[in-house]
């Protein structure tokens, strides 16, 4: 099983590589772009999870203890 785990800052938080991609694309010349926020995904494999739900709890606490800092960032899993 694959667990795909999308990480991005909270909104509210100030996202300096975000204002530095909107920033270049505007001066490329692609206008349209107000704003863009920069997050990660995070792709595991996972051997040995006995089911969806117990892998899913398990990714969840790789999220909360590690992958994610809960406090300005938010996250997202898949499982695939």
């Amino acid at each position: 099983m694959k667990a795909v785990v999308h990480v991005s800052l909270k909104s509210g938080v100030l996202d300096p590589q975000g204002k530095a991609v909107a920033d270049t694309l505007a001066r490329m010349g692609y206008s349209e772009v107000g704003s863009a926020r920069v997050g990660k995904v995070i792709e595991l494999d996972l051997t040995g999870a006995p089911d969806k739900s117990a892998a899913e709890a398990r990714v969840k606490e790789m999220c909360e203890k590690l992958l994610a800092n809960t406090v300005i960032e938010s996250y997202r899993i898949e499982l695939v």
